[in-house]
């Protein structure tokens, strides 16, 4: 059983082709500048992506026939229950219309099933979007009727890892409780609660810890007065918000391998470090209050979990709440066909978008 995992991002399309469970291929494919501003939006770019995958599989020896389904990215859709979902007509039509906004994930469910529609018995399928929402409603409450909490995270990575988690220690999923962060260019901080995460920051656009590269919870009163300054535009605040915020506006870089490397020799780098470990520290810790401090595990995932000093210090914050178990990076690839090997060997079904 074949399954080709597809991952398309704003300069590049990655691709991994896994077979009975395994890895046995992966590249990232480049697109220059250029080849981009040939099209007007995201969605124009499928055809040309789609040959540039085909093309990839054939000069590295992959038979297109035998794949048993094709796996994309999840755009920005509804909001939606966790799971794998097989791509239908609803599915394509909101990823074309970019409901939730122009991103190049909206492109997985589109590409995946033009591959899948060409292969007899191959089917086309997307996996925990970042519009997963299985939020409890007294989480959605943000503090004024104008306002209200949503959920974008990082839910592929976040589901992934606690459904390894809960097979590595031979318990279903859905019978723990887990707290996740993952710790990457942006910041998620999940509580899991028997199998739906009832709360979770809004790790694109505001909320929680900061991160690499963005700004998280600002001072609010703070945010309205610079607002209405005079000194910025609505996109040059959206920027500080997420893309320019976080690590990258104290340090000037995004990269936490660097800052690890100046620690010990630039103060700025260690205060800022320590600042950031203790920021997620307390969104842990605010997730074992919605859990009322029934935790089995904490996870640390994530590019940022790479760092083992980092982690370490991070630890010592949040032993006293449940174990701590770290997974460096994160494979979203791997994470993708692992939902449609789940589908396709009778684990879970498929559930229908609408």
């Amino acid at each position: 059983m074949k399954i080709l995992s597809i991952n398309p991002g704003s300069t590049s399309t990655k691709i991994a082709v896994f077979e009975d469970g395994k890895q046995v291929f992966v590249t990232n494919i480049k697109h220059s500048a250029e080849e981009i501003a040939k099209y007007d939006s995201v969605i124009d770019q499928y055809k040309f992506r789609e040959e540039i995958i085909l093309k990839t599989l054939e000069d590295n020896g992959f038979d297109k026939s035998k794949f048993s389904a094709i796996v994309g990215r999840g755009g920005l859709l509804k909001p939606i229950p966790s799971g794998t979902y097989e791509v239908n007509e609803a599915l394509l039509a909101d990823l074309r219309a970019s409901i939730g906004g122009e991103h190049a994930s909206n492109l997985g469910g589109i590409i995946a099933d033009s591959i899948a529609s060409d292969i007899p018995g191959c089917r086309a399928f997307i996996a925990d979007p970042v519009v997963v929402d299985e939020l409890s409603d007294l989480a959605r409450v943000a503090g004024h009727p104008e306002f209200k909490r949503i959920s974008i995270f990082h839910a592929l990575n976040q589901k992934a890892i606690a459904k390894l988690y809960a097979s590595e220690i031979g318990v279903p999923y859905d019978s723990l409780n887990l707290i996740v962060a993952h710790l990457g260019g942006g910041v998620s901080v999940g509580a899991h609660c028997h199998g739906k995460v009832i709360d979770v920051n809004n790790a694109l656009n505001g909320d929680g810890p900061f991160s690499p590269e963005r700004s998280g919870t600002l001072p609010t009163y703070q945010l309205a007065e610079l607002c209405f300054s005079g000194k910025y535009t609505l996109d040059q605040v959206k920027k500080i918000i997420c893309g320019k915020g976080g690590v990258v506006a104290y340090l000037g870089t995004n990269d936490f391998y660097e800052v690890e490397l100046k620690m010990a020799d630039d103060p700025r780098f260690k205060f800022i470090a320590d600042a950031f470990i203790y920021n997620v520290a307390k969104e842990v810790g605010a997730m074992a209050a919605v859990l009322k401090g029934k935790v089995d595990a904490i996870l640390l995932t994530g590019g940022v979990a790479k760092g083992k000093g980092l982690m370490k210090d991070l630890t010592e914050y949040i032993e006293f709440i449940a174990p701590v178990k770290v997974y460096p990076g994160e494979d979203e690839m791997a994470a993708l066909a692992m939902n449609g090997f789940a589908v396709l060997e009778g684990r879970e079904e498929a559930k229908v978008y609408n």
